[in-house]
């Protein structure tokens, strides 16, 4: 299929959609006019407009452009040119964003035999089809030939000198992200050091993007009981970040949280040998959880960036994204500082005179966070905040029944609606996003 030409291309990067639109509703008509109906370049304009209207998810105006390209593709060149497999391959791009996943299959399918028969199995180009098709598969539930296909197409552009590239990373953590939600971990974590070893060969540990796969395989090293690595991963992490990031950006927060999760995991080790050890493991993750609430705080109460004035002054300022990643993290600590106490309490000699002050308080500023910056800050409420904020809900109620204290600010019936009323919340969410 022919280019999208500069101009347009351009709009399309910065998102001006409706006046991409008239230019290419423009370059249709003149295809017409100028070469005829059937003419291949109406197939070229057919297709460009399709894609446009995909981007835009005006979904009933595509699908006829994709077709009538193909079908003119067809006419002029036969099923099996590669004009047909292409303009295939687009279409079952359309179906998979509808999850029409049958039909996205099929596409797919016929554009990987077009490009194996004319460009051949070894080209990038039939690589990507078969990447698509495989998750098109995965999402079918048939995981293993989904993970054949996948594995095959990542294979092919390493092969082709592509393993560094940013297409063949991505396909790489895809499978990484297929190993954990299938609980083969021990699988992940060799794609996640494949993907950490390329990083550090072609970015350095001065790159963002090393520091991320870093993170990532510290956190499933953490989730298989490989503490200690883990540990010296995130530690490194945290001083990239600190170098090369404000001293109040969320990563910097968010890794400290990741870095007190862990400590905590190793007090839990250590206290049925070593309770002194296992203490200083809480204090440590104590300080790096204050930190993280710090952090997130900031972040939360600051004015959205505007412009790139504020790039070179020292201070971070938050977007949407920020806010949203912020407060999953503020919520994530306080509920863990929670949890931190109630461990504390446990280690202490004489647990009878111990009380549950500090974990209460702890879970009490989890709620109230979640409802202020709820209010102030609506946009920071996602899905995985209700979960954390559901968590917390559930740990003060048992605590509260537990240690039959009356110190809550909310009382155990309080707490009981409160969290019908997030289950059912959440539950109809999920429902609508089907």
């Amino acid at each position: 299929m022919a280019t999208l030409p500069w101009q347009k291309m351009f709009l399309l990067i910065q998102g001006k959609l409706d006046e991409a639109e008239r230019y290419f509703l423009l370059a249709l008509q003149e295809a017409k006019q100028g070469f005829g109906d059937r003419d291949p370049h109406v197939a070229s304009a057919c297709n460009n407009l399709a894609e446009l209207y995909r981007v835009k998810k005006l979904f009933d105006k595509a699908e006829p452009l994709y077709l009538e390209a193909i079908n003119i593709l067809e006419e002029s060149f036969g099923p099996e040119d590669i004009r047909v497999g292409a303009a295939l391959h687009n279409l079952g791009q359309y179906y998979l964003v509808q999850r029409k996943l049958e039909e996205a299959r099929t596409c797919y399918e016929r554009a990987l035999k077009i490009k194996g028969r004319v460009v051949g199995f070894g080209h990038p180009d039939y690589a990507d089809t078969m990447y698509h098709l495989g998750m098109v598969l995965y999402l079918q539930g048939k995981e293993k030939d989904a993970e054949a296909l996948i594995q095959d197409s990542i294979r092919i552009l390493e092969e082709g000198g592509l393993g560094e590239s940013a297409i063949c990373l991505r396909r790489l953590r895809h499978f990484s992200q297929m190993f954990l939600k299938s609980n083969r971990v021990e699988e992940a974590e060799h794609v996640q050091r494949k993907i950490l070893h390329i990083m550090e060969l072609s970015k350095g540990w001065t790159s963002l993007d090393t520091v991320i796969a870093a993170e990532s395989l510290a956190l499933t090293l953490q989730s298989i009981g490989k503490l200690k690595e883990a540990q010296e991963l995130l530690e490194r992490c945290l001083d990239v970040r600190k170098t090369i990031l404000p001293e109040d950006h969320i990563q910097i927060g968010a890794n400290m949280f990741h870095l007190a999760s862990v400590a905590m995991f190793h007090s839990n080790r250590l206290r049925k040998v070593d309770i002194a050890k296992a203490k200083a493991e809480l204090d440590k993750a104590k300080v790096l959880l204050e930190n993280s609430i710090r952090i997130a705080q900031r972040v939360l109460e600051s004015p959205k960036q505007k412009g790139s004035n504020m790039q070179n002054s020292g201070q971070f300022r938050a977007n949407g994204k920020d806010e949203q990643i912020a407060m999953v993290i503020l919520l994530q600590s306080l509920d863990a500082l929670g949890l931190l106490e109630i461990t504390k309490q446990e280690l202490q000699e004489s647990r009878d005179e111990c009380s549950p002050t500090g974990a209460e308080d702890a879970l009490e500023r989890c709620i109230s966070a979640f409802k202020e910056y709820g209010r102030k800050k609506p946009v920071a409420i996602t899905s995985e905040a209700k979960a954390e904020y559901l968590s917390c809900l559930k740990h003060l109620l048992s605590l509260k029944i537990h240690s039959k204290s009356e110190s809550t600010q909310k009382s155990e019936q309080e707490l009981k609606d409160e969290i019908k009323h997030v289950e059912a919340e959440s539950s109809s969410n999920k429902k609508h996003t089907k």
